[in-house]
C-alpha cells in the first residue's frame, strides 16, 4: 500500500486557536492548505506570541480579520499589521467604528496602555465574501454583543469563527454601550442554527462547541430555552 493510500486528502483549511492575553481570548490562525496563505481572526494581543505561531506553522500571513472591536479581540491588530509591513484588516462592520475608535480609551480601562487604535481597510456586511488564500469565508452580520459585530464561515470545513455572539454553554454579554440582547438571540436563531447542526464554532473565549450541542442544551438560547420563554 502508497503512502497516498495510507494518508487523508489534506483539509481545503487548517487553523490554530491561540488564546491572548490576561482574557484568554481565542485568537484563531488560519490557512489555506493549498497556498499556505493564512490570517489572523481577532488578535486580541500578546503579537509575538502570534508571530511566532505562524512562523511554527510555516504560513505566510496576508491578512487580518475582526469579528468585532472589543479590546480583547482587536487590541493587537495594528501592531500586528505593522509586523508584517502593513497587513490589510477586513471586518467588522461599519457600526462597530463605536468600539474601534475608543480603542485607546479600552486599553487605558484595562490597564493596557500600549493599546493602539486601528481602524479596517475594509467594513464587512451581511453576505460579503473574504478569502484566505483560495479558502472562501462568508460574512454573517450577527449584531446584539456589539453593533457591528460579524461571524467568519468556512463552509467547506463547516467551521464558524463567532467572536462573542456564543459560547458552549452561554451566549455573549449585552451590557456594554449598544448592546441588545434581543438583537442577540436573533443573530444566534436566524444567522447561525440555519447553517446546521454540525458547524463547529470557534468562540471568543473557552472551549470549541457545535450549533447542534448548543441547541439541545444552551440555557440562554437552545430550542427549549426558546421555547420555554416563548410559552412562559
Amino acid at each position: 500500500m502508497t503512502d497516498a493510500q495510507n494518508s487523508d486528502p489534506e483539509p481545503p483549511l487548517k487553523a490554530a486557536v491561540i488564546p491572548v492575553t490576561p482574557f484568554q481570548q481565542n485568537c484563531s490562525l488560519v490557512w489555506c492548505t493549498k497556498t499556505m496563505k493564512a490570517a489572523f481572526v481577532d488578535p486580541g494581543g500578546d503579537v509575538d506570541k502570534l508571530v511566532a505561531a505562524a512562523d511554527e506553522a510555516g504560513v505566510t500571513v496576508e491578512k487580518i480579520l475582526l469579528t468585532h472591536g472589543h479590546l480583547d479581540h482587536a487590541g493587537g491588530a495594528a501592531d500586528l499589521s505593522d509586523h508584517y509591513g502593513g497587513l490589510p484588516i477586513e471586518g467588522p462592520q461599519k457600526e462597530e467604528s463605536f468600539w474601534l475608535d475608543q480603542m485607546e480609551k479600552q486599553g487605558e480601562m484595562f490597564g493596557f496602555a500600549d493599546v493602539r487604535e486601528c481602524q479596517p481597510d475594509r467594513w464587512l456586511e451581511e453576505g460579503d465574501t473574504v478569502t484566505v488564500g483560495e479558502a472562501t469565508f462568508e460574512v454573517l452580520y450577527c449584531p446584539g454583543h456589539t453593533p457591528g459585530h460579524v461571524v467568519f464561515f468556512h463552509r467547506g470545513s463547516n467551521l464558524a469563527w463567532v467572536g462573542d455572539v456564543l459560547f458552549q454553554g452561554s451566549i455573549g454579554r449585552t451590557d456594554f454601550p449598544r448592546g441588545d440582547h434581543a438583537q442577540l438571540i436573533a443573530s444566534i436563531r436566524d444567522k447561525l442554527w440555519p447553517l446546521g447542526d454540525d458547524v463547529t464554532f470557534v468562540p471568543g473565549h473557552g472551549p470549541l462547541s457545535t450549533f447542534g450541542h448548543e441547541r439541545q442544551t444552551n440555557p440562554f438560547v437552545g430550542d427549549n430555552a426558546i421555547s420555554e420563554g416563548a410559552a412562559s
